[in-house]
């Protein structure tokens, strides 16, 4: 599993705004990275005293680290499917609220050196194909975007999260992938995109909520509540996610 923690101190108020603070930690799909340091930094204008830590990682396994008694007070994941088992656990404090939606693109590395011009490419042999993990949200949609396209994608490496298939990507030792576009977004010129129409019809609500265990309930939920609120609409509209 590759995780990426950052921590965050949040400084800085409006008058009115009551002191409230302590620890949070957020427990979030690696595709969310970029976006929610963005929104760490953007909260450091408004919530005094409040230390905010994130950590990334695949939706399933952070789901597993929650329902294994890992300390945590938020947890958002990249489908539905993943905090339903959080859920059905007994995890959460209340229901999960969508906040994003992310679509999936074909990637490629930059100069598409495999002349990859659609997803029928994913089963060429002479090419390195990576796609993540089926049990993993990213992996799921790949496999729903291959069964509308009706392709047999010959995989050549399953990666255990979206940013360990562009990673591979972008240092070139894969020929092509599915990712998000956010991810594609994210990696600038490090990849190219190729446009394929089936990917309209596999979109992934991104879930977000309290867990039952938190440490700190109110500074979560004041979390929760600037991601799904205009703060976090604006941020992850800027990254490219579908917003509510």
């Amino acid at each position: 599993m590759s995780v990426l923690a950052a921590a965050i101190i949040v400084t800085g108020c409006a008058d009115d705004e009551p002191e409230r603070g302590g620890e949070v930690t957020v427990l979030a799909a690696a595709s969310l990275t970029e976006p929610f340091e963005a929104l760490g930094e953007r909260l450091a204008e408004d919530y005094p005293d409040l230390d905010v830590t994130f950590s990334f990682g695949p939706s399933s396994g952070l789901v597993e680290q929650v329902i294994a008694g890992a300390p945590a007070d938020v947890l958002a994941t990249a489908n539905t499917v993943t905090m339903d088992n959080a859920t059905a656990a007994g995890m959460l404090a209340a229901e999960p609220q969508v906040f994003a939606r992310n679509q999936l693109a074909l990637a490629v590395p930059a100069g598409n050196p495999g002349e990859v011009t659609g997803l029928v490419d994913l089963a060429r042999g002479e090419l390195r194909i990576a796609l993540c993990e089926p049990h993993v949200p990213c992996g799921a949609a790949t496999a729903a975007l291959l069964d509308a396209a009706g392709v047999d994608a010959a995989a050549d490496t399953l990666t255990t999260d979206v940013k360990e298939t562009v990673a591979l990507l972008t240092l070139g030792e894969a020929d092509a992938g599915l990712i998000y576009r956010t991810d594609a977004v994210a990696a600038d010129d490090a990849v190219e995109m190729v446009e394929v129409a089936e990917s309209d019809s596999v979109v992934n609500d991104y879930p977000i909520g309290v867990l039952a265990e938190a440490r700190n309930p109110e500074g979560a939920q004041m979390v929760v509540d600037a991601v799904v609120g205009e703060l976090g609409r604006d941020v992850l509209g800027e990254a490219g996610f579908l917003v509510p």
